[in-house]
């Protein structure tokens, strides 16, 4: 069983999507938790800090709404560095199956041209059984 591949087309919009989060999440840290980010600049250390897996930088948030968008900022790091390091990787598997699935298609190919040859050949058995079985082209009881 084949999994789907990750498409590269999905790493830019990740990528848009996680500054988008991490912008956002800077001034919705600096709205709620003031007592611990204390401005625009403050939240986006703290965001970028959650969105790369290091943590909390200024302390952990002290309000439900500083939990959530600390909770959003984690998932979408997480999100964004599995997208980014599947990218990465699906460029080198790609290249190393290259030749496989170029052998693999050269098989399909033989095998779809041996069927067709199989076709063709059955159709003139049966071409040549109707003439045998009928020389004058008539139909049976006609």
């Amino acid at each position: 069983m084949r999994l789907p591949r990750l498409r590269r087309s999905l790493v830019l919009p990740g990528v848009i999507g996680g500054v988008t989060a991490l912008l956002v999440g800077a001034g919705a840290a600096a709205a709620f938790e003031a007592d611990t980010v204390s401005s625009y600049w403050d939240g986006l250390w703290w965001a970028l800090g959650l969105m790369t897996t290091v943590g909390f930088v200024e302390g952990p948030p002290r309000t439900a709404a500083g939990a959530a968008i600390s909770a959003v900022l984690m998932l979408a790091g997480f999100l964004l560095l599995s997208l980014i390091s599947a990218g990465l990787a699906s460029l080198f598997v790609r290249e190393d199956e290259a030749p496989f699935e170029a052998r693999e298609q050269a098989l399909d190919r033989q095998v779809l041209d041996r069927l067709t040859a199989l076709e063709d050949r059955i159709a003139e058995l049966d071409r040549r059984l109707r003439d045998r079985d009928d020389p004058d082209g008539r139909t049976p009881g006609g």
